[in-house]
């Protein structure tokens, strides 16, 4: 995202894959804050025991293991991440001989949804039933920000935690310089406002930054496959400065590759009783390729009207929001009448699970450790944050700092996460993110488009659209008086 936020009177899940709408007063207007890119697709219904809990409660896993020792630790291509050993010491805070603490943030006190504490419970199980980091257990310290509280919720995670792991909150932009002031290193499942996506001390699943766009090559493709969408491209999200940038980082994209976005509307953010107005607006303006930043469900909704009125659009940039199976159970008879996409950031696409062994080993741990929760996207990039940090921590032994783990992790230059990511460059956040994949939203379910992967499932090396200057860019260390150098 590359906007601040503003307060208005309503709310909604604040990762886009909704499956109640929540309205609130007087809360933060996220409702398109979360576009593609910064959703929690696909993620779980059921409600965590944790949704009400303190700020930071400790969550210690279990232990127990079928797998044999020598391969225990071992994930996907990343081998021994986890293992037993004799490393010593307190050498750094949150860490002692037997234990590491490691900060979890997440808005699930507010959106219900449980993604980043299922992959913080599989993993630590997982982890410490292989031995642990060199022989220390791993502690996730759940920060409930129930949305609002994500300053206190860091602060907490900076009093206590060795790293921050595995997390995300909508709101993470404000508590960045919290952050940095307390030299935590933060290997974030999802980086969302501006001030946080490629910030200080980061690592990240995906390389998204404010030097390049985000969605260059579903664009690309989508008025190539669709020629005479290419100069009628319109966008509609709920009204909020977020999107407002959102729109524009957009409209410079489809430009840079020979489009043009000819339409940019909004709608209360508070909701929309009556969806044909904006089918109508959309088809009085020729509109035939729309990206849309809401909810799945006010998507379908605004789908079904567009079928009522009988206008179909090319395509619809249905971005990960809706990549998942509440859109697919929603959108009904849509899905045969309007052709829905979303582009990935280069992560292993859910559907296609069998056809991997990162993913297959993923799903069988989920199943082992956390009985009944889905696999989500959400879960994919909190993972590979977690096996990142893990990974790292195993080369310091007993000289785990901050310093050698927050280095060690830079080295990872084409970082896949043991097979369920496309490479991502941790050494330099303002990289171009290089490969992307496209989905698209089928009666079945999420298919692969026919978008020309040439690297496994995705599309790696297309075009790349560096953004003018202007938009927002992400704090660092600098920005709090601080350097490298600080870190030990």
């Amino acid at each position: 995202m590359r906007a601040t936020i503003g307060l208005v009177a309503s709310s909604r899940d604040l990762h886009g894959a909704v499956r109640t709408t929540y309205r609130t007063l007087a809360v933060v207007s996220v409702a398109a804050l979360l576009a593609a890119g910064c959703s929690r697709a696909g993620s779980s219904s059921s409600t965590s025991t944790a949704a009400s809990a303190p700020a930071s409660t400790s969550a210690s896993a279990a232990t127990s293991s079928t797998a044999s020792a020598s391969s225990a630790g071992s994930f996907g291509s990343v081998s021994d991440a986890c293992h037993g050993g004799s490393a010593s010491g307190a050498t750094d805070q949150g860490v002692t001989s037997s234990s590491i603490d490691v900060g979890v943030l997440t808005d699930v006190g507010f959106t219900k949804l449980t993604d980043i504490e299922d992959t913080a419970k599989v993993f630590t199980a997982w982890c410490n039933a292989a031995g642990g980091i060199d022989g220390r257990k791993l502690a996730a310290d759940i920060h409930n920000t129930n949305l609002m509280a994500v300053v206190p919720a860091m602060t907490a995670a900076c009093g206590k935690d060795f790293v921050a792991a595995g997390g995300s909150a909508a709101l993470d932009g404000l508590a960045v310089s919290t952050r940095l002031k307390c030299l935590l290193p933060d290997f974030d499942a999802q980086p969302v406002m501006p001030q946080n996506t490629g910030s200080g001390l980061q690592l990240r699943p995906y390389n998204y930054n404010s030097t390049y766009a985000s969605f260059s090559g579903f664009y690309k493709w989508a008025i190539t496959k669709y020629p005479d969408s290419a100069q009628h491209v319109g966008i509609l999200s709920g009204a909020s400065v977020i999107t407002t940038v959102d729109a524009q980082e957009d409209s410079d994209t489809v430009k840079a590759v020979g489009g043009a976005v000819t339409y940019v509307g909004t709608f209360p953010v508070t909701g929309v009783a009556n969806w044909t107005p904006y089918a109508e607006t959309i088809k009085s303006k020729g509109i035939k390729g729309l990206t849309f930043y809401d909810t799945p469900q006010d998507l379908a909704a605004l789908e079904q009207a567009l079928d009522n009125i009988g206008y179909k659009l090319d395509w619809i940039n249905a971005n990960t929001n809706a990549y998942g199976a509440p859109f697919i159970d929603v959108a009904g008879k849509s899905l045969t009448e309007q052709n829905n996409y979303a582009e990935l950031p280069g992560i292993y696409p859910l559907e296609e699970a069998s056809q991997s062994t990162a993913m297959q080993q993923l799903t069988k741990l989920f199943a082992q450790y956390n009985p009944g929760a889905k696999l989500t996207l959400q879960d994919e990039q909190a993972w590979s944050m977690w096996l990142l940090f893990a990974q790292s921590a195993e080369t310091c032994g007993s000289a785990l700092t901050r310093s050698c783990v927050y280095q060690a992790a830079l080295k990872q230059t084409a970082w896949t996460a043991g097979g369920i990511t496309a490479p991502v460059n941790e050494a330099t956040p303002e990289a171009p993110n290089s490969c992307f994949n496209i989905e698209q939203a089928t009666p079945a379910g999420w298919v692969a488009a026919d978008f020309g992967a040439n690297t496994g499932p995705y599309d790696c090396g297309g075009v790349q659209v560096k953004l003018p200057a202007g938009f927002p860019t992400a704090l660092q260390l600098s920005s709090v008086g601080k350097t490298l150098a600080d870190l030990k």
